[in-house]
């Protein structure tokens, strides 16, 4: 046994130093911005005994994994683990590589790669369907913004050769999940798209590099968590005051508290009403779902200013659910109008906010006098009122598993499904809501009861958050931009995402860091996160682990770290089929 892996294995003993590790290319030469990454060599046990997931109310023990990236002289360190653990190198143009803990003695070599194919399969997904060409610029950025809702584009299981009928089957299955895509684009796709990849897959040098990753990233660290498995979809998460992380399972209706700090957590399953159907109010909609027991559809999560209850929006439900940190207990507030509980934030009176999605409104809870307060948002049309008024009837026709969504002609601006989306509330207690489908912001003034609708100079304004001088950003979901929006002057101002190839991702939600000054965009299909500094103007691009990582919520921590759940529908589609909640730490 060599001296170095004796004394390596006294480091992982006493787990107290860092490992170092060097990487070099084949001449020799050091190698800068390698993830090193260190995974377990088996996952953490988990009592499955609750249906295959974790039994609720029962504490577990998860592995991190952890990486970070190689500065100019082709060094970092690595953290040792209790466990047995293992390294994988990854830099886009090299060959992945994965070696033991006890290989660390040495400097590791990356062979580059010279496979067109195999350097190809390194792009995110964005660079696959960047390569993308509909002949019709509106068409392709209303294919990635129905197409996109619940996972990549241009990913490994959606690039792979499909007849252009099995496309249309594709196709269908999502409209009756939910996309809106339009009845010439249901008609048209499918042929471009089997076109499409036969051609990439004979041609791979087409599909362009990713976006590089920066020399700035030596000195960032990444740590992942294990939750779920390949049938949930960790939708949404929160960063409570008690210092622990709540994500919401939407598929398998479970709550996961995460203490970040040593990876121990706990499953809440949520108990269904009596009278409640697998799938709630749209019982139909996930029929041929191979496994989930969503009863309420856990979405957003918000936590009380007041008593730190956490809120609850179950989307396949008339509710609200409250949640008890300390007691454990879930309570039910009813609601007897409104359809789909979508975002949801609180207000400095300890009001609940939330959107709902498919009856266009917004909704106020006031936990003092126990009474919802809805606020209508006006219809593009009478046709449209007259859909969004007919809800209640398409939902039961949805429970008795009639496939209505199927048979309904859809135009280019998603007439019927205005879509209220994300929300929050700026310093001056205005609640504000991006309306998806018809390009525009609103403001509801909970004093006046007055609603304001702002057109907005971008497409598909999804999610949006206040900074600390009551701006608004904003993410264009289909457009590759955030923007801020200034409620004093009226003014919009518009940042491209820094993302090659260019205008090719697609920014699901943001998070403002109001000490720092900063803003945290989701990549969603990028498999990244990242930062723009308001002060500096800088972008940086923060690269993840697994490839297919499609996040939806940003959540961030008094000291600047900052928490996404892998949150793809369905999660299968990830790397590795392993979703996870994922902690940043920027140097």
């Amino acid at each position: 046994m060599k001296p170095g892996f004796f004394a390596l294995a006294a480091l992982i003993a006493c787990n107290v130093f860092a490992v170092p590790v060097s990487v070099k290319d084949p001449a020799g030469k050091p190698l800068a911005t390698v993830m090193v990454s260190r995974l377990p060599m088996n996952p953490a046990a988990v009592d499955k005994s609750d249906n295959g997931y974790a039994a609720s109310g029962k504490r577990q023990q998860a592995f991190f994994e952890l990486a970070r990236f190689t500065d100019a002289a082709g060094a970092t360190d690595i953290p040792p683990a209790e466990y047995p653990w293992k390294i994988r190198l990854r830099k886009p143009g090299y060959k992945d590589l994965t070696v033991p803990a006890s290989a660390l003695d040495k400097p590791l070599v990356m062979s580059p790669e010279t496979d067109v194919a195999a350097l190809a399969a390194q792009q995110p997904a964005n660079a696959w369907s960047s390569t993308i060409d509909f002949g019709d610029v509106d068409l392709k950025k209303e294919f990635m913004l129905q197409c996109n809702f619940c996972h990549q584009q241009g990913n490994v299981l959606l690039r792979r050769d499909r007849t252009a009928e099995e496309w249309k089957v594709a196709i269908k299955r999502m409209v009756r999940y939910g996309a809106r895509l339009s009845t010439e684009g249901q008609e048209k796709i499918p042929a471009m798209l089997e076109a499409h990849w036969k051609k990439i897959a004979a041609n791979p040098a087409l599909v362009p590099q990713g976006t590089p990753w920066s020399p700035d990233l030596a000195g960032t660290t990444i740590r992942e968590m294990p939750i779920g498995d390949p049938m949930s979809q960790m939708h949404d998460l929160l960063l409570h005051s008690n210092g622990l992380i709540y994500v919401g399972d939407n598929l398998q209706d479970r709550v996961y508290e995460i203490d970040p700090a040593t990876g121990k957590y706990t499953v809440y399953k949520i108990p269904p009403q009596p009278g409640d159907k697998l799938g709630g109010l749209l019982a139909g909609r996930l029929h041929d779902f191979p496994k989930h027991e969503t009863y309420q559809g856990i979405h957003s999560l918000a936590e009380s200013p007041k008593d730190k209850h956490i809120f609850i929006t179950p989307s396949y439900q008339r509710r609200l659910i409250e949640f008890d940190p300390v007691t454990k207990a879930f309570r039910v507030h009813q609601m007897d109008s409104g359809f789909y509980p979508h975002t949801i934030r609180f207000d400095a009176k300890d009001r609940v906010w939330f959107t709902l999605a498919l009856s266009n409104q917004v909704a106020m809870f006031d936990r003092t006098s126990n009474k919802f307060t809805l606020y209508d948002l006006p219809f593009r049309s009478f046709m449209e009122k007259m859909t969004v008024k007919l809800t209640p009837f398409i939902f039961k026709l949805l429970a008795w598993g009639i496939p209505v969504a199927n048979y309904v002609k859809v135009d280019h601006v998603s007439t019927g499904v205005p879509l209220p989306y994300g929300i929050d509330i700026t310093p001056d207690g205005k609640a504000w809501v991006a309306r998806m489908h018809t390009d525009e912001i609103a403001s509801v003034d909970p004093d006046t009861g007055a609603v304001t609708m702002i057109k907005t100079p971008f497409k598909a304004p999804r999610r949006l958050r206040s900074d600390r001088d009551g701006n608004l950003w904003i993410v264009a979901f289909n457009e590759s931009k955030i923007a801020r929006y200034t409620p004093k002057t009226g003014q919009f101002t518009l940042f491209d995402l820094p993302v090659s190839p260019k205008g090719s991702d697609t920014p699901y939600a943001l998070n403002v860091d109001r000490e720092r000054h900063q803003v945290w965009v989701n990549g969603t299909n990028s498999d990244s996160v990242y930062r723009y500094d308001v002060a500096t103007q800088a972008w940086t691009m923060f690269p993840m682990q697994r490839r297919v990582t499609f996040t939806r919520d940003v959540e961030i921590s008094p000291k600047g770290k900052v928490y996404v759940s892998s949150a793809s529908f369905p999660s299968w589609h990830i790397e590795d089929t392993q979703p996870t909640l994922i902690e940043i730490t920027p140097r």
